[in-house]
């Protein structure tokens, strides 16, 4: 896919021309186009088997197809993704369209859900196919944290907010969790949350192990110094401290002390790493509020596309996601603009909203 650009720079004019028109017409009726066909269109006079044979290189190439014997051509995958890339001309979004998305967005209710509720079914209706809208992920302190294991790879973490908002996030966990494992860290962060949104609660993780971090090289220090322990992979998360001639430590000496403060210090920094990590994903993980579409699997479909623009706060930062989900045959000059447009509609107004 990444040779689109490259292929699409060494065809000389007339494969360019005859690529575009193929594209071009299927996108508009759905129907493979005909060497006779482009022969009409074409810009320079050429005979339907000069034509007929840079179709075929271009099927050679796999940007063409032919669904049937002796019938027209269609793009492929390929071909589609290299003339969206390199060729797609993107008009304006239509005065009609615009007057539409405006509409929708311009209401006064202050309610962000219903404001996307009607963003998704205006852009279904204006484009012909299913939407897609992300809400952004809320940012408020935080009352409660529930981690639920849906899968070997997949957890569910349920955040009851202390404006009494709910958000269900999908994650992967990190390797080797367990259901007791997940209820021991929600536990831990259920004591440390009162008041602390979700990135500050992992601040304060993150600070805690910096401290005992500090600790076990204080400790450690002097001990390695004397030549009783020694670093294994020192500064990665595999780094252990070896102790040499234990028959040398004498039980209830300050060494034997020293010692089992460390492990108990290193077995806090590693539960407080797993349960950061945890922290992290879900803070990174799928809002699981999509409005109108469908799951996953449909955009991974070769007969359908999605066309999907970001959209951001007042810094910059993007919080949410507008998309059209339809057939690979979509109006892509048409959609993207209209995409575009509601994205950014969509983020300057959440941004307002925000500042009320």
């Amino acid at each position: 896919m990444s040779d689109g650009p490259k292929i699409l720079s060494e065809m000389n004019d007339r494969s360019r021309e005859v690529f575009r028109r193929v594209v071009e017409g299927y996108l508009a009726s759905g129907d493979p186009v005909g060497s006779r066909t482009l022969t009409r269109s074409m810009s320079e006079k050429v005979s339907a088997a000069t034509v007929r044979n840079v179709m075929q290189d271009l099927e050679y190439l796999g940007l063409l197809d032919s669904p049937h014997v002796s019938a027209g051509r269609i793009p492929t995958q390929l071909g589609l993704r290299m003339f969206v890339d390199g060729l797609l001309e993107v008009g304006a979004v239509a005065a009609e369209d615009r007057e539409k998305i405006d509409a929708t967005l311009g209401s006064n209710r202050q309610d962000v859900t219903s404001l996307l509720d009607r963003v998704g079914a205006t852009l279904s209706g204006i484009t012909r196919g299913a939407s897609l809208v992300l809400a952004p992920k809320h940012e408020a302190p935080i009352r409660h944290i529930e981690f639920v294991s849906l899968a070997a790879d997949r957890a569910l973490v349920v955040l009851v907010f202390a404006d009494g908002h709910v958000e269900n996030r999908v994650f992967t966990p990190p390797p080797g969790q367990t259901a007791s494992s997940m209820r021991e860290a929600a536990n831990f962060l259920n004591a440390l949350a009162e008041g602390k949104t979700l990135s500050e609660l992992r601040q304060t993780i993150v600070q805690e192990m910096s401290r005992r971090r500090q600790e076990i090289d204080a400790l450690a220090h002097a001990l390695v110094e004397s030549g009783l322990a020694l670093w294994e992979n020192p500064g990665e998360q595999t780094e252990r401290l070896i102790v040499r001639g234990r028959s040398n430590l004498i039980d209830g000496s300050t060494e034997a002390q020293d010692f089992e403060r460390i492990r108990s210090l290193f077995d806090d920094l590693e539960r407080k790493r797993d349960i950061a990590d945890f922290l992290e994903l879900a803070e990174s993980g799928e809002g699981v509020r999509i409005f109108i579409g469908s799951e996953n699997k449909l955009f991974s479909l070769s007969g359908s596309s999605l066309v999907v623009s970001p959209y951001m706060n007042a810094d910059r930062k993007i919080i949410g996601a507008v998309g059209v989900i339809g057939p690979t045959r979509l109006n892509y000059g048409r959609i993207v603009p209209i995409v575009d447009y509601t994205a950014q509609l969509v983020g300057r107004l959440v941004s307002d909203r925000g500042k009320g």
